[in-house]
């Protein structure tokens, strides 16, 4: 039995919700796609900055998420996430249960996306209590925390 179902989202459009209980360290599901270079992502207008299922797997591969088999690309970003993303084979990416996840509850992680002179074209939507408006990895969020202080 599927760990998670389809629903809509209150975070972005579609998400996916525990399908039943899941414990911490739990693989939920693999992000899979094709495999391409950087230099293809640059080069093609598919991968902007509107919506991109993007992983990167090295210097110098990413993995596009973008397929409708890929039902790991629906997992929505959140700033206080319930999974983590685990490259323990550095082949495969999988989404696994930070902590205990309870039936229906929705599946989310960060996207560590960087803070760089983009963020602001990544507005958060999580509503999570320490969101910072912005989709930015955790260890870069103090940095709009000083801004928003200053």
């Amino acid at each position: 039995m599927k760990a998670y179902k389809i629903i809509q989202s209150n975070i972005h459009r579609n998400g996916l919700c525990a399908a039943h209980d899941i414990k911490k360290g739990k693989r939920i599901i693999e992000y899979k796609g094709k495999k391409i270079t950087n230099k293809q992502a640059d080069e093609d207008s598919k991968y902007g900055y509107d919506i991109t299922y993007l992983f990167i797997l090295n210097k110098k591969y990413l993995l596009d998420g973008d397929f409708k088999f890929n039902k790991a690309r629906l997992i929505n970003h959140s700033c206080n996430p319930k999974c983590e993303v685990l490259d323990e084979s550095k082949s495969k990416i999988w989404i696994t249960a930070m902590r205990d996840i309870k039936k229906n509850e929705e599946l989310s992680y960060d996207y560590g996306f960087s803070f760089d002179s983009d963020y602001k074209d990544h507005i958060c939507k999580c509503r999570s209590k320490n969101c910072v408006g912005f989709i930015v990895r955790e260890g870069s969020r103090w940095r709009l925390k000083k801004q928003a202080n200053s």
